[in-house]
């Protein structure tokens, strides 16, 4: 079986049961905290006080152990003081949830505010992990990293591909030649243009070896593959959290007179759905910033809020102006019109 994304900490964590068979929801444990103490962020600088030392030499100990408000007090500089007490904001609330399929739901339920976009996408990516374990395809695990990385996108001759928007960033600064690349750009000239390999059906087994390298492009075009396992993603993840079994098609228009409910994943895609399902109008720039449009259907009918039940939920993925794509994974979850309410995890 192929292991990858190591960096994401699933090594570190512990089966929790979740009472439905098949599905494993994963436990917050010491180790896994422990990582996040030995993260350059978090570890004491050399010129740290004494007490941010034995701030972290004792939660090394005991990642979980209760910190008092007068041991933050006493740290000398403020920006660390700040930065442990967001830490161990984050850190109570996984303790507290038990698992991070619990955390991440409740983040969503009870407000993110003053949780970092880092914290909640180094989730994503280790929840996202677990739920891909044993995935043969490559198309499907570079799909999933729409869910915690930028995008950057290119539509071209009617293909629409995305790259990772901070690969991109990097070879742009670079030509991927690295300090030396540098060096040529600030000079003036131009580098070399760098092709980052674009996965298809046949070659998605080259992902493997290269999955922390985020240098591969994804083409989302109507009826590519790279659309397809998108599709299959999505399913896995309201499955895993929700429990619930439905189905995700690639549509490329909405044609329907009785649409009654959308879900965008992203914010640009929120905005411009909400406006065709209100009637307000939406120019030709706009429109041709929807990258994707899918028809979710639940297998099971019941599922559904009862006045919804059986009509299909559309979902829409779209750009910015400045041509980027950064999923909300968490639309999903907490904007499907599930017959029991508000998602609750395991």
């Amino acid at each position: 079986m192929t292991d990858f994304w190591v960096s994401s900490g699933h090594r570190l964590l512990r089966r929790a049961d979740t009472g439905r068979e098949g599905v494993t929801h994963w436990a917050v444990t010491p180790e896994f905290l422990r990582a996040y103490l030995l993260r350059p962020e978090i570890r004491p600088p050399d010129d740290a006080c004494d007490a941010e030392r034995t701030l972290h030499d004792g939660l090394l100990d005991d990642p979980a152990r209760p910190v008092p408000p007068g041991l933050l007090a006493a740290l000398a500089d403020d920006d660390a003081r700040d930065n442990w007490r967001v830490w161990l904001a984050f850190r109570d609330r996984l303790l507290a949830a038990g698992t991070l399929e619990r955390c991440y739901l409740d983040l969503f339920r009870t407000g993110a505010r003053g949780v970092p976009g880092l914290f909640i996408d180094q989730l994503v990516h280790v929840i996202l992990r677990g739920i891909l374990d044993g995935t043969p395809s490559g198309l499907r695990a570079r799909a999933a990293e729409l869910f915690f990385r930028e995008q950057s996108v290119s539509v071209a001759d009617g293909r629409v591909r995305l790259a990772d928007a901070e690969t991109v960033e990097t070879l742009a600064a670079s030509g991927g030649f690295g300090s030396l690349g540098r060096l040529v750009v600030e000079a003036g000239t131009a580098p070399r243009a760098v092709d980052l390999d674009i996965l298809d059906e046949t070659n998605h087994p080259a992902y493997w070896g290269r999955d922390e390298r985020h240098d591969t492009v994804l083409d989302i075009t109507f009826a590519a593959a790279g659309l397809d396992a998108l599709a299959r993603v999505l399913e896995r993840w309201v499955a895993h959290f929700l429990g619930i079994v439905v189905s995700v098609q690639p549509v490329q228009a909405i044609h329907d007179e009785r649409w009654v409910w959308h879900v965008g994943l992203d914010s640009a895609a929120t905005a411009i759905l909400n406006d065709l399902y209100t009637g307000a109008p939406v120019d030709g720039g706009r429109l041709a910033r929807i990258l994707a449009l899918f028809r979710l259907e639940f297998a099971d009918p019941a599922a559904m809020r009862p006045d919804l039940a059986g009509r299909p939920v559309y979902l829409g993925l779209a750009m910015t102006e400045a041509n980027r794509l950064r999923l909300k994974p968490q639309n999903l979850l907490v904007n499907l019109p599930v017959a029991s309410g508000p998602p609750s995890a395991m």
